[in-house]
């Protein structure tokens, strides 16, 4: 979904552009360039003291931030919608996800993605190692016995070779990369909600649709 511009006014009067909680995250954090203010720590100060590696790197990437600076809108203007969709994404609870999961709403929605939750996936047996030359891909076999065998009236020893396989997406990827899915889900759910509650929007009326809960139940 792409946004173009501003919302605008007509007449003088603020005309309200309903949007859904995925497309006004995507407006606010990609258009508006919104950033993300995480709250401090109970035991960091605001002077900076006791600040952890961990919690600098979460700042640095909720901010998009290199380590010698920032990205900065052109104009430096944020629209205030874009500030509080971004105060609200900053204030989901430890048990949806807390600072991490926040985080990862804002990269989604600045980078207009939604979670791969693996469409069509399926465990599939394949090699486990594969090697390549210019004829072509072989599957790596190992040597996992040896059997004496009868060949032109002369008992010789030969080599019993196996192909090791593997299971590639295994089960656990599929069920991980949904239940991350889920969680964003909730998460959206959760900023929707908290959006609705505050009443803070001003030009955006903020409409009850959803991603899919389950796509891959469809």
């Amino acid at each position: 979904m792409s946004f173009q511009g501003r919302i605008t006014r007509a007449g003088g009067t603020k005309v309200k552009r309903a949007l859904g909680v995925q497309a006004a995250l995507e407006w606010a954090f990609r258009v508006e360039k919104a950033q993300l203010e995480l709250p401090l720590p109970q035991d960091v100060t605001e002077e900076g003291f006791g600040f952890g590696l961990e919690y600098v790197l979460l700042q640095r990437a909720a901010l998009g931030c290199k380590v010698d600076g920032g990205q900065h809108k052109i104009g430096g203007y944020t629209h205030e919608d874009a500030e509080v969709i971004a105060a609200t994404v900053a204030g989901i609870p430890d048990s949806l996800g807390g600072k991490r999961m926040a985080i990862r709403v804002a990269e989604l929605a600045r980078a207009g993605l939604t979670p791969d939750w693996m469409p069509g996936a399926v465990p599939r047996c394949v090699p486990a190692e594969i090697k390549r030359n210019r004829h072509g891909d072989r599957a790596l076999s190992i040597v996992v016995g040896t059997e004496r065998v009868l060949v032109k009236g002369k008992w010789r020893s030969v080599e019993v070779r196996a192909c090791p396989v593997t299971f590639s997406p295994d089960a656990q990827q599929i069920v991980a990369a949904r239940r991350a899915y889920c969680d964003w889900w909730h998460a959206l759910g959760w900023v929707r909600e908290g959006l609705l509650a505050g009443s803070m929007l001003r030009e955006i009326d903020l409409t009850g649709m959803l991603p899919k809960e389950a796509p891959w139940n469809l």
